[in-house]
Formats: C-alpha cells, sequence, structure tokens
C-alpha cells in the first residue's frame, strides 16, 4: 500500500487529528496566556486527550476526564484537609482514588484520570509544605484539565461541522470510527 493510499483509506483520520491538535493546542496556548502567565502544558496534555476526529470517542473521553477528575480532586482535597503531611499519605490517598474510581464511580473510560487529578492536588502540598499553597497551586493544574478537556471536545466538535467523516456504505473502518456496529 502506498503512503498516499493510507491517508485515503480511513478519511484522513491522521491529518483530522492533527489539524485537531493544531488547533485546540493555539487555542489552549492563547487562552492561558490572556488569562494568566501560566505554563499550559497540564491543559494542553488533557485538550490532546479529549480530542478525537470521531465525536462520540471525544465525548466518551471528555465525560470519563471530567468525572475522574472530579473524584481524583474530591479525595486530594480530602487528604489536604483531613490528613497530616507524611510520605504515606500519597500512596494510600491514590490507592483509595482508583478504588473509589473503580467500584463506586465506575466509569471505566480514563478511569485512571482520578489518582492522576489526586496526585496532583496532594503533590502540591507535598512539594510546597504548605497546605494552603498546595490547595492553590493543585486546583489551578485541575482547572488546566478541565479546561483542556472542554477545548478538546469544543474542537472536535467544530471540526465535525466543518470537515464531516464520510461513512460509505459497507465501510467497516469507517463504521468503527464512528462508532457504528457492524453489520
Amino acid at each position: 500500500m502506498r503512503l498516499s493510499d493510507r491517508f485515503l483509506a480511513d478519511d484522513l483520520l491522521g491529518v483530522r487529528f492533527a489539524v485537531n491538535v493544531f488547533v485546540g493546542t493555539t487555542l489552549v496556548w492563547l487562552g492561558l496566556k490572556l488569562v494568566s502567565d501560566t505554563s499550559p502544558i497540564w491543559a494542553i496534555a488533557s485538550m490532546i486527550a479529549a480530542t478525537d476526529p470521531v465525536v462520540q470517542q471525544a465525548e466518551r473521553v471528555f465525560f470519563g476526564r471530567i468525572v475522574n477528575a472530579i473524584v481524583g480532586c474530591a479525595v486530594g482535597l480530602f487528604v489536604l484537609v483531613v490528613g497530616h503531611s507524611t510520605d504515606w499519605e500519597l500512596p494510600f490517598a491514590l490507592a483509595a482514588t482508583v478504588l473509589i474510581s473503580a467500584y463506586v464511580v465506575r466509569v471505566p473510560v480514563m478511569w485512571r484520570q482520578a489518582p492522576i487529578t489526586a496526585a496532583i492536588v496532594i503533590a502540591s502540598e507535598l512539594t510546597h509544605h504548605s497546605k494552603l499553597t498546595g490547595l492553590e497551586h493543585g486546583l489551578g493544574k485541575v482547572a488546566q484539565v478541565i479546561f483542556g478537556c472542554v477545548v478538546g471536545l469544543s474542537v472536535t466538535l467544530a471540526m465535525s461541522r466543518i470537515w464531516p467523516l464520510k461513512v460509505r456504505p459497507g465501510d467497516q473502518s469507517a463504521r468503527a470510527a464512528q462508532g457504528s456496529p457492524s453489520r
């Protein structure tokens, strides 16, 4: 198969993803530079995870990231308020976050986001040696994660209207890309 055939075989999904990432990165970068002088890396990483040329896939990831980020943030805040700064605080809190995400919340898409978010919140306190400063830095990073997710889904929705995917009858790869069951 020639390289040009590879691009066309899946309705340019790779090119579409690259365009989504380019547009999303630009929006996140400029948006955060306007609001504050902070590194946009957390928001950009989340935007990349939440964008996809296939709208249904982007929606699943967006929902999973937001729900699990809220779980992780809640556990992280609970540990900051109730816990004592010890070396064992982080591993126990992350394990508890995984259990809550896996068995209570049960949103399997992006379930790893919960302990990641809890780690962001708790580690900020451990590295800044102050609950208040740690809380401020941790919540700022969580806000960037959520902002990146919102931008990623927004870019996906906008690009799906500007440049819609084509689904040809009988095309199994296009149906799979759209999230439709094959017949």
